[in-house]
């Protein structure tokens, strides 16, 4: 029912390796966001392009997109929709959020209020960005969520909620429904369109965002309920969490070797001095990971490299220095085993190609 393959993080989001946030969404989110798009005859495709990511690359296993893409796909799906208000309607045409651990987590649970809290503990299986609490008196409210993060923009919370109000009917039968929503942005369409979709009172401007619902719906068990799965899916949940935390040690080793890369001394030694634990330690969480040092220093030589010879002018020479080659003939022989071709010829094809440097490059951004 559940398998655990390596998270794969889409490099055409910020592959450049700078990307100002190291916060990443479950590739769920924006399938469901796609399908929405289509639903509302937007051409989905052209917003993902857009977003800097890759169609073809929709429906990788354990697939995540980097959270700082936000504003590029919603300012993408405004332009091709001519729609302001996008995440309300878009959220309004998405499927349900179906057959994921968090479903499998509130259906094993007790009832829904057991559940909520048990998933709340396991929501940076959706986003690294999502940081939801559940207060319960005097009124339960779900709250927080989005709103610290600069790169969350009214569309997506809108979008968020009604996925959120949709996945909580689907695991109580629809039982669930808001009394009210207060929002932390300001409404992007007439109050009566919020109404009319969200079926409640919603507010606006609020310091924080807030979703009301009755407090009896905390008691309601579903009749799809298989409590003897818990451990089970609390175990699958665990596992997959793991996965993401092994995930941010790799990124932290990549950042650590970019940053040392320029000095041509990148050793396992000098990262794990900078991460401030022994060179065994980092050589054991590696392999762990189903990694080593060496593999992640020659994926990030080959997708610098890439990125270099792509999309700037940069001389050859010059590239030799950055990707911390000592000779040219060293880089040449490791380009050539990279991708079977001179940096040249690479070059060449990828300025003559109209597909763009993301999808020539066929180095993962992490892996």
């Amino acid at each position: 029912m559940l398998s655990f393959r390596p998270i794969v993080y889409d490099d055409c989001f910020y592959s450049c390796g700078k990307c100002m946030s190291g916060l990443t969404d479950a590739g769920t989110l924006v399938r469901l966001a796609y399908q929405g798009l289509a639903n509302l005859g937007v051409d989905a495709d052209e917003v993902l392009r857009r977003s800097r990511l890759d169609p073809q690359k929709l429906y990788q296993n354990n697939l995540r997109t980097r959270f700082s893409a936000q504003p590029l796909f919603w300012k993408a799906a405004v332009e091709l929709s001519g729609d302001p208000c996008i995440g309300l309607h878009l959220g309004e045409k998405m499927p349900v959020y179906k057959g994921q651990i968090l479903e499998y987590l509130f259906l094993s649970s007790a009832n829904f209020g057991d559940g909520l809290r048990r998933v709340i503990n396991y929501q940076r299986l959706i986003s690294d960005a999502l940081h939801g609490q559940l207060i319960e008196h005097p009124r339960p409210c779900l709250t927080s969520y989005f709103s610290e993060h600069q790169y969350a923009t009214s569309h997506l919370a809108e979008a968020m909620v009604l996925g959120l109000i949709k996945s909580f009917q689907a695991v109580t039968d629809g039982a669930f429904s808001a009394e009210k929503i207060v929002f932390n942005h300001a409404p992007n369409t007439e109050l009566a369109e919020y109404q009319r979709i969200f079926q409640c009172d919603v507010e606006f401007n609020a310091t924080s965002f807030q979703l009301y619902f009755a407090p009896e719906i905390l008691n309601y068990r579903s009749l799809n309920a298989v409590p003897e799965l818990l451990n089970l899916h609390v175990k699958a949940a665990d596992q997959h969490l793991a996965l993401l935390q092994q995930q941010d040690f790799i990124r932290d080793v990549r950042s650590q070797i970019a940053a040392l890369l320029e000095s041509g001394e990148v050793t396992l030694e000098r990262v794990a001095a900078r991460l401030g634990i022994t060179p065994r330690n980092l050589r054991h969480q590696l392999n762990i990971a189903n990694t080593s040092f060496q593999q992640l220093l020659n994926n990030y030589r080959h997708s610098l490299a890439n990125r270099l010879l792509s999309r700037t002018e940069e001389e050859i020479s010059e590239i030799v220095y950055l990707t911390g080659f000592s000779e040219p003939s060293t880089f040449y022989r490791a380009f050539r085993r990279w991708e079977n071709t001179t940096p040249i010829e690479y070059r060449r094809r990828a300025k003559a190609s109209s597909i763009g440097p993301s999808a020539i490059s066929t180095a993962p951004d992490m892996q």
